[in-house]
């Protein structure tokens, strides 16, 4: 029996896929990137499973909050391994992997969960209270980090100063600590899951040593997903190079795979009738994301002198506005429907084409 469940697919596929990484298994090959790619799409499902699971047994709004932190610790060093990499675009990397994970969570990732929820029960109800207050923390830090710098002039260009970054750093990481007291400590019943989300049974919490290994496994399963990534990142380019779209394409498809876990834990939970999880999964990665990413990058810049840009073009400033106005009216009454799920589905649409038709 324990070998037996020692074999399951969600503990089998991250291994394999590990050793296959670490193994230097990973060539040119069109089969070795066919086997990567099914790997890959495998892990994300038992990345998916393991957070379940620890969240199941720390309970909200903690669970969410552990998978943000560990995509967005992953999904940091996949950037500064690329900045540090000198390879082509490394000026403009993280500013544009940012936007880009920002983009899809606001109308792809709550989207999806908005239209797939409110198809199956019509309506949903979320604690308003909470989506108020992730927005005001994310709105700040999105203007902090990538629409100010335009507008500065102690450096020429859409670039920081030194210190101008470190401000914006500490300003961000006050920003986010903040944010976690609150969700945390003093309101905390803001993002539990309300009863009315309860409409399965719920099993039994797993014991300790079950989430322990959850955990684990969960880590194993995003670092492998960011390395896979990384890894297939010069098949991406040659594809996107070779239908002729522009190489920031490129940011948006690693970021989607990084995104996968996430997207797919958060759709599950609206599936579910579990919105309030899915606004919890959906905003915290978003605030994570850019309040946690953009004070390491800003450290790791400073110490090796590196430049990078911060600041937006003019149209990604209007597909930035416009996400988060819709974002907030969608959720500013407490209940979703289908249209609001539409609407932010469009808005990702339209993201996505103007990045291949700029």
């Amino acid at each position: 029996m324990k070998i037996k469940k020692a074999l399951q697919w969600y503990i089998v596929f991250p291994l394999i896929a590990a050793l296959f990484y670490l193994g230097g298994f990973l060539s040119d090959s069109v089969t070795s990137n066919i086997i990567a790619a099914v790997l890959l799409f495998a892990t994300v499902l038992a990345a998916v499973h393991h957070a379940e699971v620890v969240a199941h047994r720390v309970g909200e709004p903690y669970g969410t909050i552990i998978l943000a932190i560990c995509i967005t610790v992953l999904e940091v060093g996949l950037i500064i391994s690329f900045m540090l990499s000198g390879s082509e675009g490394a000026l403009t990397y993280a500013r544009d992997t940012v936007f880009a994970a920002v983009m899809l969570i606001l109308n792809g990732i709550l989207g999806m969960c908005i239209w797939v929820g409110s198809r199956k029960y019509k309506e949903q109800f979320f604690m308003r209270s909470s989506a108020t207050t992730y927005l005001v923390s994310l709105v700040a830090i999105l203007v902090l980090t990538l629409i100010l710098p335009n507008y500065t002039s102690s450096v020429n260009g859409p670039f920081y100063s030194k210190a101008q970054l470190v401000f914006v750093a500490v300003a961000c990481l006050a920003i986010y600590i903040a944010f976690l007291m609150f969700q945390t400590v003093r309101h905390r019943n803001y993002f539990i899951v309300t009863e009315a989300d309860q409409t399965t049974h719920e099993a039994d919490p797993p014991s300790n040593m079950k989430t322990a290994i959850s955990l684990v496994l969960l880590i194993i399963c995003l670092a492998v997903v960011i390395f896979m990534a990384k890894g297939l990142s010069p098949v991406i380019e040659d594809f996107v190079e070779s239908v002729g779209a522009p190489r920031a394409l490129v940011g948006v498809i690693i970021a989607t795979v990084v995104l996968l876990p996430e997207g797919f834990a958060a759709v599950r939970a609206a599936a579910k009738n579990q919105i309030q999880t899915s606004i919890n999964l959906g905003l915290g990665s978003a605030l994570a994301s850019v309040g946690l990413t953009i004070p390491a990058i800003s450290i790791v810049c400073i110490v090796y002198d590196i430049p990078f840009v911060l600041g937006l073009d003019l149209k990604s400033i209007i597909l930035l506005a416009l996400s988060v106005f819709t974002v907030m009216l969608s959720l500013s009454r407490g209940k979703t429907n289908h249209l609001y799920g539409t609407v932010l589905l469009v808005n990702l649409a339209a993201y996505i084409f103007t990045v291949i038709f700029p």
